[in-house]
């Protein structure tokens, strides 16, 4: 019996998926079928996200990366390659720490903001949780329409109309009926401060779109606290730049995947 609800795809290296808060596996969307022509790719709910169940209490990263990892382990996946964004990409990082990856692509990891850009964050992430709840029975239609998929997915893409239908509805599996949202925002987000991460061993790419409104200057941060860690600016790309930067983003994937069997990581 599995814990997170997921979808499965693809054949190859097992390659995680990993979504942001306020979202749901549907972010991905766009990328799973090109990710799946040369991945076993397992794509996730985070606890209290969509199909999955509510976290453990306290929702901590290390809390949300134990359930990742328990469910990794009911489907016999020891180490897997991880792509992950905000949230998604911070416990990616730590799976790193836990030597569960074997390499990971970190889109706008959360975790090393500075005090003032923490409350740009969690504000952020408030009125989008106070906006999505109050609007819930709108989601739906504004998501069939590019205009509609613009307001809903305003200063997380750059150019959130060229999104999907699904790509939109993910904010309502997320922002507007996550379970436990204000827990996980105080916890994993506000209050995270990681430690521990000289532990990686395998190769990780960290990655922000030029235009993140979101994430501010976290993401190189983080370069000099895991070992041999590369970073890449993505163009014309915001916060969570799975459509804007798809080709991108993909290359990442495959270039760092790359790396990891050029150099297998420590058992």
């Amino acid at each position: 019996m599995t814990l997170l609800a997921a979808d499965r795809d693809g054949r190859g290296e097992p390659l995680l998926l990993l979504h942001g808060i306020g979202s749901t596996r549907a972010d991905f969307t766009g990328l799973v079928a090109r990710l799946a022509e040369h991945f076993d790719v397992l794509n996730v709910d985070l606890p209290g996200h969509g199909g999955s169940p509510s976290p453990a209490w306290p929702p901590t990263v290390a809390a949300l990366t134990d359930a990742v990892e328990a469910d990794l382990d009911e489907r016999g996946l020891d180490r897997v390659h991880v792509l992950g964004n905000s949230l998604g990409a911070r416990i990616g990082i730590e799976l790193a720490a836990r030597h569960r990856a074997r390499s990971v692509v970190a889109l706008s990891p959360s975790g090393l903001g500075l005090p003032a850009e923490r409350v740009h964050q969690g504000l952020l992430m408030a009125t989008a949780r106070t906006l999505m709840r109050t609007y819930r029975a709108t989601i739906g239609p504004l998501a069939a329409t590019p205009a509609g998929r613009a307001v809903l997915l305003s200063g997380l893409r750059a150019r959130p109309w060229e999104a999907s239908r699904s790509e939109a509805l993910a904010v309502r599996g997320g922002f507007a009926d996550s379970t436990g949202f204000w827990n996980m925002l105080w916890w994993a987000i506000l209050q995270d401060v990681p430690t521990g991460l000289d532990a990686v061993d395998c190769p990780v790419t960290l990655a922000q779109g030029v235009l993140d409104v979101v994430g501010a200057g976290q993401t190189p941060r983080y370069l000099s606290l895991i070992p041999g860690s590369r970073f890449q600016l993505l163009p014309g790309a915001g916060h969570a730049p799975q459509s804007d930067a798809a080709d991108a983003i993909l290359r990442l994937v495959l270039g760092t995947a790359t790396r990891a069997e050029a150099a297998p990581a420590a058992a």
